[in-house]
Order: C-alpha cells, then structure tokens, then sequence
C-alpha cells in the first residue's frame, strides 16, 4: 500500500513539472513572436519600410497631414506609438508629413458640388467629408458650410469637408380614421390634408345604386364612410390618393 501511495505521489509529481514546463514553453513562443515598434516618425517612407521589415512588421501608408516640425515626404506619424509590443506581421499605419501649409483654403460657400471640387482639386487639396442638410435658406445642392473654413491656417489634414443644402423633407403622418363620418366631413379633411379624393364607391348593400348616387350629389355628401384606402395609421404625404366606400344612412 505504501508502494502504491508513494508511484502515485512520483506520478503527480511528474505531470506537475510536464505542466509546468509546458506553460514556460507556451510563454516563452508568445513572447518570442512579439516585437515593439519602431519609432519611424521622422524616417522617409523607404527608410521606415525597412525598419518595419527587419521587425517583421508592415507598413501601410494611408493619410498625409501638415507638419511645422517634420518635413514633407518624412513620416508624421504612427499608429501604433512606438515601443508598442505587437506580433510579428502586425500592420503598422503610418502618415506622411507635407510639411508646412502653404496652400490657402478656398472659399466655397454658395458653390455647386462640382464647381467646389474643381476649386478644392486646383489649389492642390482633398474632398473630405460630405454631409446634407435640410434647409430652405439655400437653393438644393448649394454648399452652406465647409471646414476647415475659407483663409483658415494651421490646418493638420489637406481635407476640405463640405455641408451641402438640401430640399426639406415632404410631410408626413399618420392617415386618420375616416370611418363613421359623412362623406362631405371626410372629403373636407382630406382637402385639408392636401390629400386627394380619386374614386368614391357605394355599397351594394346601399339602396341607391352608384349611378343614382352620382345623380344626387347631396344624398351622396350625406352617406357614410364605411372603408377607406389607405387604412388608419398608414404613413401618408400631400398628394396621396384616397379612396372612399360608402354607405346611405
């Protein structure tokens, strides 16, 4: 029995230190994988696609900005900050100096969307951004706001982004139940509404027959709106036909 206890207690023993050394093994292969990146901020595109080779990283060059301190054609910038740990083959992102800015932003306002982009292109700079906004105080399409704004300096990106005007949106709501009103009520409301009546149908079930009821235009006003089209709640603007079935009270 004490034999048993003490093969079993050798055993256990080995499986520990087999484990143990498997996670020393493990630890030291991840680690061993892992580089910290390089500082390429100054370094020409050529001189840090190098240093990130003999790391075994990559260097993607992706985004231009202004610089007072770095000159142009040197990087600016870099994402991830150097002295990072990162695996090897990790992509590192980084942004090439212009160096000052020279180049005076133009004045776009008021300007089409195709006369902006010539302006932008021909003083050497990029489209950026482009966003709509509803808005009578311009015609649709007008450019109402840019950034960085007209003269601006000191500007980091060569972007120029723009806000263009755009026709307000039609109104809507809600069709309402029209049911149980006369039919004079109901076509009041949807005039109203700006909506348009385009058919109205009687019931057979109505003692007048729909040519009668054409006939007689008061008994007509007079009837019932049993159904409609569009339905309650349906989503409806100025404009949208509507159709009535009716029935003589």
């Amino acid at each position: 029995m004490i034999r048993l206890l003490r093969l079993l207690a050798q055993l256990l023993f080995l499986v520990i230190v087999a484990l143990a050394s498997a996670l020393i093994s493990m630890r030291f292969a991840i680690h061993g994988r892992e580089v910290a990146v390089p500082d390429f901020r100054g370094m020409t595109p050529n001189e840090a696609e190098r240093a990130a080779f003999d790391r075994g990283l990559e260097l993607s060059r992706a985004d231009h900005f202004y610089s007072a301190t770095v000159a142009a054609g040197r990087i600016v910038s870099q994402q991830p900050e150097p002295g990072t740990h990162v695996r090897r083959g990790w992509r590192v992102q980084a942004a090439e100096s212009l160096g000052l800015q020279l180049i005076d932003i133009p004045a776009l306002l008021g300007m089409s969307p195709r006369a902006a982009e010539i302006n932008i292109r021909r003083h050497g700079l990029e489209i950026g951004l482009s966003a709509e906004l509803p808005t009578e105080a311009a015609p649709p399409q007008a450019i109402i706001a840019q950034t960085p704004s007209p003269g601006a300096q000191g500007v980091a990106s060569p972007r120029v982004s723009l806000l263009y005007a755009a026709p307000l949106p039609e109104p809507a709501y809600a069709m309402p139940d029209l049911t149980g009103m006369t039919l004079a009520d109901a076509n009041g409301l949807v005039a109203s509404s700006g909506l348009t009546t385009i058919s109205v149908t009687a019931l057979r079930s109505d003692p007048y027959s729909p040519s009668a009821a054409r006939a007689n235009a008061a008994a007509l006003a007079a009837s019932t709106v049993v159904g409609q089209t569009p339905a309650p709640g349906t989503r409806v603007t100025p404009g949208t036909p509507v159709t009535f079935q009716v029935s003589r009270t």
